[in-house]
Order: C-alpha cells, then sequence, then structure tokens
C-alpha cells in the first residue's frame, strides 16, 4: 500500500467537509464529491472562507489558504476517484448503503486503494461483507468539528489488511490527528467510553437523586470535567445521541451497563433535544443556558456537635480533616451522642444502608462524599436518607458551606453522584481493555482527545485509587442489585495483583 497522495471524500457534510480541510492543509490532493453538485460546490466555498478566516488571523498565509483551496477538487462522478490512493466515506448512516457505494467504488478505484469508512457505530466487518477486497476495507472515525477534535478511530474490521490500518494511522499523523486503534465492536472506543457517562448520569435523574443542573454541577465542580451529561447531551442532541444509546445496547446485546432511559425517550418525542432546539435539559436563551439558581445556604446550627462515623476509615479522615478547616472539632467517641449530627462517608452505599448496618438515628445521618480531594472553591456532596429530617439536613448544609464552598444536597444514592459516575466510567474503559477492544494507552488517548475528560479513564481509575473504584462498584451493585455495577475482571484482576489499570498483561 502506496505513500498516499491523492484521497477521495464521499460526502460533502459537515464531516466530509471537515476531512477534506485537514488533508489539503497536509498537503494532499482531495477529491470531493456528493450525490448533490451544489454541496460539494457550498462545502468548496465554506473551505474558502475557513482559509480566509484562518488566513487573517494568521494561521495560515495567504499562498497557503489559496493552494489549499485549489487541493480540493470537485468530482463530477464516482468515476473522477479513479486514481485516489484512499477512499474515505462519510456519508449516511445506514449499512445498506455503504455496501452500495463501496461496492461500486471497488470497481472504479486500483486494487491497492484503501477504502475507509467514517462510521460512528456500523460494523467495519459488516460493510466489508459485500466487497471482493475486504482486507482493505477499514474504519476511519473522524469527530465533529474535525479540525479542532485531534483524534481519530482507527478500526480494524475482522479481515482488514493490518497494513491499510498502519497506512490510515500514519496518514492521521501528517494531518495532524492522533489515531487510535480499535477492533471492531460497537461503539469501537470513545462511544463506548461515554456511555458511562451519559447512561449512569441518566440513570441518576431517573431515581430522584438529583436534577439535571445538580448532577452537571456536581461532575464539573466536585469531579472536575468539562461537562456534566446532561450538558454534553444537549450538545450532541437527542436526535443524534439517543438512537446511538440504543443501538450500542442492542448490538451488546442488552448489556445492562448500556441500558437505556426513558427520561430521552420522552424528551426526543417531544422535541426537546438540546441546544439546537433553544431547548433540552436545559432552556436556551439567545445561545445562553439558563441554570436554575442554587438554594440559598440555611442559617448555621449554633453550638452543633458532629459524629462522623468511623466505619470508612479514609472517608472518616478526610471529613474530619474538612471538619477543622471549618472550625469544627468532630466528637471523639465510639458511638454518636443523642443530639449530635451524624456523618457517614460511604463509598458506593447509600445512608440508609449505614443507618441500618450500623445503628445510627436515620433522621440526625447525612452522608458526606470523599471520594475526591477538599478544596475551598470545590463543591461538596451531602446525601440525606428518607429518614433524616430537614433541621439535621439543612445543618449539615450551613457547616460544609461555612467557608464558602458551593455544596449540593442530593436524596438518597447508592454511591452519590460523582462516585456512582465515575466508577462507572473507569469501569466501562476497564472492559473495553479486558475484551481488546483498544490498548490501555488508547483507551486513555482517545476518551481525553475525543470527550475531553480531564484524564483518561484508566489513569482517572488509578488516581483516584482502583481498589477504591472497585469498592465503590460492589457496594452499588449489593446495594441496588443491578448488574450494571458488576466489577470488570480487568479492574477486579489489577487490584488483586496490586497492578495499575493501564497495565497489560505481563507475559
Amino acid at each position: 500500500m502506496k505513500d498516499i497522495q491523492t484521497i477521495g471524500v464521499v460526502g460533502a457534510g459537515a464531516m466530509g467537509r471537515g476531512i477534506a480541510q485537514i488533508a489539503a492543509q497536509a498537503g494532499l490532493t482531495v477529491r470531493l464529491y456528493d450525490t448533490s453538485a451544489d454541496a460539494v460546490a457550498a462545502a468548496r466555498e465554506s473551505l474558502r472562507q475557513t482559509w480566509d478566516k484562518l488566513s487573517q488571523k494568521g494561521k495560515l498565509s495567504a499562498g497557503q489558504a489559496s493552494a489549499a483551496l485549489e487541493r480540493v477538487v470537485a468530482a463530477p462522478n464516482l468515476e473522477a476517484l479513479a486514481d485516489c490512493q484512499l477512499v474515505i466515506e462519510a456519508i449516511v448512516e445506514r449499512l445498506d448503503v455503504k455496501r452500495e457505494l463501496f461496492a461500486k467504488l471497488e470497481a472504479i478505484v486500483g486494487a491497492d486503494c484503501i477504502l475507509a469508512s467514517n462510521t460512528s457505530s456500523l460494523s467495519i466487518t459488516a460493510i466489508a461483507a459485500g466487497c471482493q477486497q475486504p482486507g482493505r476495507v477499514a474504519g476511519y472515525h473522524f469527530f465533529n468539528p474535525v479540525p479542532l477534535m485531534k483524534v481519530v478511530e482507527v478500526i480494524d474490521g475482522l479481515r482488514t489488511d493490518p497494513a491499510a490500518g498502519d497506512v490510515l494511522a500514519e496518514l492521521a499523523r501528517r494531518m495532524g490527528h492522533t489515531p487510535v486503534r480499535a477492533k471492531d465492536m460497537p461503539g469501537f472506543i470513545v462511544n463506548h467510553a461515554g456511555r458511562g457517562m451519559n447512561i449512569d448520569g441518566l440513570r441518576t435523574a431517573q431515581e430522584g437523586v438529583a436534577t439535571f443542573s445538580q448532577i452537571d454541577a456536581i461532575m464539573r465542580e466536585q469531579a472536575g470535567f468539562r461537562m456534566g451529561p446532561f450538558e454534553l447531551l444537549d450538545l450532541t442532541a437527542l436526535d443524534v445521541s439517543h438512537p446511538v444509546m440504543e443501538s450500542i445496547y442492542r448490538q451488546f446485546f442488552d448489556e445492562p451497563r448500556f441500558r437505556p432511559s426513558p427520561i430521552t425517550t420522552v424528551r426526543l418525542a417531544g422535541g426537546l433535544v438540546g441546544r439546537k432546539a433553544g431547548e433540552g435539559f436545559y432552556v436556551y436563551q439567545d445561545g445562553q443556558k439558563q441554570v436554575p439558581a442554587e438554594p440559598p445556604v440555611p442559617a448555621a446550627k449554633a453550638g452543633l456537635k458532629v459524629w462522623i462515623s468511623p466505619r470508612h476509615a479514609d472517608g472518616h479522615a478526610r471529613a474530619a480533616a474538612l471538619l477543622r478547616t471549618l472550625g469544627a472539632e468532630p466528637v471523639a467517641a465510639a458511638k454518636p451522642p443523642a443530639d449530635a449530627l451524624i456523618v457517614v462517608t460511604p463509598f458506593g452505599e447509600d445512608v440508609s444502608t449505614c443507618v441500618a448496618d450500623q445503628g445510627l438515628d436515620a433522621a440526625r445521618t447525612v452522608g458526606l462524599d470523599t471520594l475526591h480531594a477538599f478544596e475551598p472553591t470545590r463543591r461538596r456532596t451531602l446525601m440525606a436518607s428518607p429518614g433524616t429530617t430537614a433541621e439535621w439536613r439543612d445543618a449539615a448544609h450551613a457547616l460544609f458551606a461555612a467557608d464558602g464552598a458551593p455544596v449540593t444536597v442530593v436524596q438518597d444514592s447508592a454511591g452519590f453522584v460523582a462516585q456512582r459516575i465515575v466508577a462507572s466510567i473507569v469501569n466501562i474503559a476497564c472492559d473495553i481493555a479486558q475484551q481488546g477492544i483498544a490498548t490501555p494507552e488508547d483507551i486513555d488517548l482517545a476518551v481525553t482527545l475525543g470527550l475531553g475528560y480531564p484524564a483518561g479513564p484508566l489513569t482517572l481509575g488509578d488516581e483516584l485509587g482502583s481498589e477504591r473504584i472497585l469498592e465503590i462498584l460492589r457496594n452499588m451493585q449489593r446495594v441496588t442489585g443491578d448488574m450494571r455495577y458488576r466489577p470488570s475482571l480487568w479492574l477486579q484482576r489489577r487490584v488483586q495483583l496490586g497492578m495499575s489499570l493501564r497495565e497489560a498483561a505481563r507475559g
């Protein structure tokens, strides 16, 4: 498979246009085809405007901008792609349409031309099954907007010649992108790994634990993510993301980890698809997200005594240290005094379980999430059980907000909010590694670049403590009885052996 100098792009929509842009900027000749000649003309005009803006900003010279546009040539028909060394399709997500296109291309291009699909959800093996030479068919999944999202998944179907993937990976680097290699499985890496944030965020809301905006705020301001699940769903739009949720769930034969939520089914039916519609999980006025005001911090309770359960040693130590920074000394006693606020610090359990297991007074007991480090400006999450009274809940809220840090009070939940979502993210990434879909390094790279997480999910698990993530998952499964929280064997074995989640088998 020779060095690639001329490529064909079939489909002049947003993805095809983006691929054409980075290819032309890298010095490749691009033959751009679409069933609509007007779409190709519109794409070239859009590219001209883009390159003019880049030139005005000093990111390209005027000569470079002009040369890039000249390298994007309108192809009047598929036959005009005959001399391409690579053809990338970026057309509708329908298997029958893609198969028909590839069958036509095989009769036109040379025997060593690679045929690549930009599909985000269809099987590369299934697309290639309709070809005479399935070995030259591979996945080449870019993300929108292509010029800004600097990662591309190179997918090997069951019959893909590894050399084809090698060529695509090298070409990605020439175009300024980072290639990650994936085996042909539903969702590949990024869409597969993204299930943890969206699916468990939806499940948390469905259980009535917290509102959409509260969950988003916790994931941003406590867990350190750029966006929460509902902000992300509004950005991608439910008419795009909900079908992907259903598709991945069904393709994995109703795997509980990927079970969608009726929340998105109902909202999609009602047209509340997200930012582009002006309303989704949030209302958008003049393009600006409208976020409900947070409730005011209650008045502090004078002379408040606080007893922290010693059941979870790490959580107890972190909670006690936080209390002291707030000017309060926890009561040192084996059992809580009758007039003290009771604080529990579970990992993967809810307050109700702690109350029942430890024989505590439900009215006075609240949970404090201690998974993430406490900082003056970092959000804190408190959790009340159905038996917690408003008086003690408000006393806890006032206490833990005493230094001005934002505090969210949620309803009882196995794993609070951040614990359960982060643990799900790590667990699904572990299972991607266990299935051999991608290497640990590529999983972390793909998720960091493709989803913008603060760290790759395997790195995140190591940083928070893989044994802690395992504890959270086991407790969530025990409390809820839900198989979606069963730990991946990759996670379990590496905890047992003291290995990093990023470490492959040593043999």
